[in-house]
């Protein structure tokens, strides 16, 4: 062969494969724009696309995909689910004690994911790891009929064994124990973990398991909820994971976070939200066994509406309740998030608050278990301080804790943190709660913590280095993808 033919088809492969890689691109774009997504978290895509294009193609691959489409759960076993959850709550009209803004509120939980609201609950707040784990313990040895247990992260460690043993001692008394953990979030657990608690009789299941090359697609969709009820009786949900570091601090003085131990209807809810997860993950649908005894309604209570959200949802559900909480405010929102990446809708309803003077505080961790977290999120103050957004850094630990405390008998506490990866890509689940005393609580702690805060000013802010500014500038052009 010539020189000359050689040339021709060494360049004739070189303009196959350019035009086949841009077709590539353009095709994958073409598909991000499709889906009508949020214009931000488009316009990101599109960016990582261009500007990096086979590493941003595999980023699509393993992030970027939608799950809109994906049924959890069949129509029936839903239907059937959701018939069992309402024959345990009491929902009929106890919501009209509610004002009528508390009542618009609970339709549209019940419209966005058919949530039942119950009144009659019983509510234990929990700002320490030790204390909320020996509830957890407790509630555990005494359990006769079942134990469904859900976490982002169990640890193979000290806390982690504790856990075991617990379970393995329930196993053996003839209890029914169910255990889901997120395949990402406990990366740490061993094999070793799980073959003990199989051994022993224990359901254990990773969610969403992810295996390289063929189910890698699956690395974005997290479970993220902490949910564990136990006889029907006793359930937990918050911000707190089985591992040291919620007992001893690890890195950090502490781990500050919120979560909650419930007694009522309410607990009927989130057995629900743990059935469709197991059943999801290809688990036969869960029955109680006969007999179960529930714990009754306490007068009239606390009031709870359990709402879940995910990628496999219509609509950004806890976005919505948030967002109509938040607008709704007349004299303070009080909120605690580990990391503040607002969508822009969020983001100027807590703007729009401040500005017609509700007293809007914003609280985040000083010092994070992520700086690119922490520097996307740090891009978003400046636009809260224009508005009177008080903001404060919280400087005794890392602050975990996912509240949102509004006027004086809304609260929210759950597992999802006011970013975009909670709000559309993991699947989490929240309490809302319609109750003066627990909103006091909330707001009592809301108020200690600050005492251990550094409130930060606009003067002080605008003179940050130029170079903390582009760091956190650009990582706020990912922020919809982080």
């Amino acid at each position: 062969m010539s020189f000359f033919e050689q040339y021709i088809n060494n360049s004739l492969i070189y303009w196959i494969v350019t035009i086949a890689y841009f077709v590539t691109i353009l095709s994958i774009i073409g598909v991000v724009i499709s889906e009508n997504r949020n214009p931000l978290k488009s316009l990101a895509w599109v960016t990582v696309l261009l500007l990096f294009p086979i590493g941003g193609i595999i980023l699509y691959i393993f992030f970027g995909r939608s799950l809109k489409d994906i049924h959890m759960i069949s129509r029936r076993n839903r239907r059937r689910l959701l018939e069992r959850s309402h024959e345990s709550g009491r929902s009929a009209d106890s919501q009209q004690l509610l004002g009528a803004e508390g009542r618009q509120h609970v339709q549209l939980g019940r419209s966005l994911v058919g949530a039942n609201y119950t009144d009659g609950n019983i509510v234990e707040v929990f700002t320490a790891g030790p204390e909320m784990f020996a509830a957890l313990l407790d509630d555990i040895s005494r359990a006769k009929h079942y134990i469904h247990l859900q976490f982002y992260i169990i640890d193979d460690d000290a806390t982690g064994e504790r856990l075991a043993a617990a379970l393995e001692e329930a196993a053996r008394r003839g209890v029914a124990v169910r255990v889901i953990y997120d395949d990402i979030g406990s990366i740490h657990i061993s094999r070793r973990y799980v073959k003990r608690l199989r051994a022993a009789g224990v359901e254990i299941y990773p969610f969403f398991r992810v295996k390289f090359p063929p189910f890698g697609s699956r690395i974005n969709w997290r479970n993220h909820r902490k949910v564990c009820v136990i006889d029907g009786h006793s359930g937990f949900i918050g911000g707190m994971n089985i591992a040291d570091r919620y007992m001893t601090g690890g890195k950090f003085d502490r781990w500050r976070d919120t979560h909650l131990r419930v007694m009522g209807p309410a607990v009927a809810s989130l057995q629900y939200s743990f059935a469709i997860d197991w059943n999801f993950m290809g688990q036969p649908l869960v029955d109680e066994p006969a007999g179960t005894e529930r714990y009754a309604p306490a007068g009239r209570g606390v009031g709870l509406q359990l709402i879940t959200s995910g990628p496999t949802s219509r609509w950004s559900n806890l976005a919505f309740m948030m967002l109509k909480a938040i607008g709704n405010a007349k004299k303070r929102v009080y909120l605690q998030t580990p990391y503040f990446l607002p969508t822009d809708a969020l983001l100027r309803t807590l703007q729009a608050a401040a500005l017609a003077r509700v007293d809007v505080r914003v609280m985040m961790p000083g010092r994070s278990d992520s700086t690119i977290l922490t520097l996307a999120s740090r891009s978003y103050i400046q636009e809260c301080l224009r508005a009177g957004i008080k903001i404060y850094f919280y400087e005794a630990g890392m602050l975990h804790a996912k509240t949102l405390v509004v006027d004086d008998d809304f609260a929210s506490v759950g597992s999802t943190n006011f970013d975009f990866r909670s709000f559309e890509h993991n699947f989490e689940a929240n309490f809302f709660i319609y109750d003066r005393e627990i909103n006091s609580r909330l707001t009592a702690d809301f108020e200690a913590d600050m005492a251990l805060s550094r409130r930060i000013r606009a003067s002080e802010w605008r003179h940050r280095p130029v170079l903390v500014k582009a760091k956190e500038s650009i990582y706020r052009l990912l922020s919809p993808i982080l």
